[in-house]
């Protein structure tokens, strides 16, 4: 800024120096004009009329001239080596090179090189910070992909998870809304003749939820895994999490444990969607189960379990309230009874089979309109002890 008022204080602005010149000229004309004008000629011959009028006209060539000369010195020059200047600038602009230009005139244009430089610094300025903040960015992104594979890690996703074990099917999947989510669910042999079900939705999205979710799905089967039943298991798991819950976080869960050679299920709902069930000869139907508060709200909660017998041919089927919850561009939820239809679309299908259906109907259903909760869904298929040998097509391969 210093720079630019010492431009005009130095030989003046462009505009006044050509007013200057135009004014001599002018003035030179005038006084020629009104001699003629006032008969200081008069008696002249027509010889030094013609000789005065080439005069005025050389005059005012010259003047012409000297006039278009310091145009191009102080205007045109220094205008072209300032654009010449700016399409370098604009070429090399990726180079980092500071923007540069041969301007001296003391004048308008030189205050305009003047502000392009000040451009080209606060530019400068503003491309290595944006430099920096999409590095941020960067690192940010691979650290949240590191998460999710982290989170994918501590969920069982090897299908089928238990090969050797002819008396159930089971699968699960689940589809967090950001690259970390607060659902998981669960499953585990707690001995061979138990296994332990866990679907459960933690308050919050991203990588708080994420965080908590993984540690209260360690406590859970570490409960389980020690004897406790669904109930009791529940019961000391809000104890752990209620006694130092600064952000009052809290998961909602259902909880149960199957006794597989009689197929018996004990469970617990700590404020959980209702699970869905399929008796051998009917379909898919809402069970409201009991309900218990959320895990984490309130110390001392206690919770009720209950119990259901899963006879051969019987399936489960547990998720998030991501699914009801899906909406398209209207802003309509899935609901529960699309979640029914959809199910329902195919009641013999088997786990895995059952959980891509019931993904293509919500994808059908939402459209393009992006996913707003994690979605997460788990099925099992009871088979029972007594598993029927399935019988080649071609009768003569028994032979």
């Amino acid at each position: 800024m210093q720079t630019q008022k010492n431009v005009k204080t130095k030989r003046g602005t462009i505009a006044a120096r050509n007013i200057r010149s135009l004014i001599y000229l002018g003035v030179n004309l005038i006084i020629v004009v009104c001699l003629v004008a006032q008969g200081v000629f008069h008696e002249t011959s027509v010889g030094v009329h013609l000789m005065l009028a080439g005069a005025i006209t050389l005059i005012t060539c010259v003047g012409i001239g000297l006039h278009y000369r310091m145009l191009n010195r102080t205007l045109i020059s220094p205008i072209k080596r300032l654009r010449d200047a700016t399409e370098k600038y604009a070429r090399e602009l990726g180079s980092g090179r500071p923007f540069t230009a041969d301007v001296h005139t003391d004048d308008e244009v030189e205050e305009l090189m003047h502000s392009i430089e000040e451009l080209d610094r606060s530019l400068r300025h503003y491309i290595r910070e944006n430099e920096e903040i999409t590095a941020e960015r960067e690192k940010l992104k691979t650290e949240l992909e590191l998460a999710a594979n982290i989170q994918r890690d501590m969920l069982p996703c090897v299908f089928p998870p238990f090969p050797e074990r002819r008396e159930f099917e089971l699968h699960a999947a689940m589809d967090p809304a950001r690259e970390v989510g607060g659902d998981f669910y669960d499953f585990f042999l707690i001995d061979p003749d138990h296994l332990g079900l866990v679907m459960a939705d933690v308050s919050g999205k991203g990588i708080p939820a994420a965080l908590f979710m993984m540690m209260a799905k360690t406590m859970i089967q570490n409960c389980v895994r020690a004897g406790l039943g669904p109930a009791a298991a529940l019961e000391q798991v809000n104890r752990l999490i209620a006694e130092n819950n600064k952000e009052d976080m809290f998961v909602t869960v259902w909880l149960g444990i199957l006794d597989i050679p009689s197929g018996k299920l004990t469970a617990v709902n700590a404020g959980h969607e209702y699970p869905v069930l399929k008796t051998p000869e009917g379909m898919y139907e809402l069970i409201k189960d009991k309900h218990g508060v959320a895990v984490g709200i309130m110390e001392g909660t206690k919770y009720r379990e209950y119990e259901w017998e899963l006879k051969p041919g019987s399936s489960l089927f547990v998720y998030t309230d991501g699914l009801p919850e899906a909406n398209n561009a209207r802003k309509e939820l899935f609901g529960t009874d699309r979640m029914l239809a959809a199910v329902n679309k195919v009641p013999e299908a088997g786990p895995e089979e059952l959980l891509k259906s019931v993904r293509a109907s919500v994808d059908a259903f939402v459209g393009d309109e992006p996913q707003f909760d994690d979605l997460t869904m788990l099925c099992l298929r009871y088979h029972g002890t007594a598993v029927p040998l399935r019988l080649p097509a071609d009768p003569d391969t028994l032979r």
